[in-house]
């Protein structure tokens, strides 16, 4: 039986506001409802290792979620980071900040973490997925022009795949494009289609 067809019996909801996400779950076919949006203060362990913040935030989003579970609701959110050097680089606060991320990036290999956590009433499972991405070298006029163009400050990182900086600067990647994107969906998926069957 396909994912979808199983699905039937649940209400999968998805808490995050993000337009990506919800095209790439709609893009594989997945039925679901946006969950409300609510507030969570995305705070995390100074001494966490960067590649662990985003399942901690995906579960911290989840145990923080405001409304009762029916029990068939499956619960899904999600974060992503990106990593350089060991460091979070998270949304930019504003242009400058932007531009100076973009500036770290360029030229060198940074990491896509993404964290996913399904919660239902009676059990939560979580899991990762990392994606390598290079960058060429950056002009100061190209990361001004994608800055001040695509406004990329809902963005981990500064920038979107999906954007001009993808087809213009990224040199290749290792792993999900889509986890780059914001949702490892194929994993997703595939974790899914488990956790129904546990």
């Amino acid at each position: 039986m396909l994912l979808h067809e199983k699905l039937k019996d649940y209400r999968l909801l998805l808490a995050s506001q993000s337009p990506r996400r919800r095209e790439l779950i709609a893009g594989c076919g997945l039925p679901y409802e946006l969950a409300p949006k609510y507030d969570c203060e995305e705070w995390y362990p100074a001494e966490m290792a960067a590649e662990e913040v985003p399942v901690y935030l995906s579960q911290l989003k989840s145990k923080v979620y405001p409304g009762a579970l029916a029990p068939n609701d499956i619960l899904l959110t999600a974060d992503t980071v990106v990593v350089l050097n060991g460091e979070v680089l998270g949304k930019p606060r504003d242009r400058e900040d932007a531009v100076e991320m973009l500036h770290r990036l360029s030229g060198h290999r940074h990491t896509v973490v993404s964290g996913i956590t399904f919660r239902t009433t009676e059990r939560m499972h979580s899991f990762e997925a990392r994606t390598s991405v290079w960058f060429r070298t950056l002009t100061d006029e190209e990361t001004a022009y994608y800055v001040d163009t695509f406004r990329p400050f809902d963005k981990a990182g500064a920038y979107g795949i999906q954007e001009w900086i993808g087809y213009a600067a990224i040199q290749r990647i290792e792993g999900s494009f889509y986890n780059v994107m914001g949702l490892p969906i194929q994993k997703l998926y595939t974790e899914l289609d488990k956790f129904l069957t546990r």
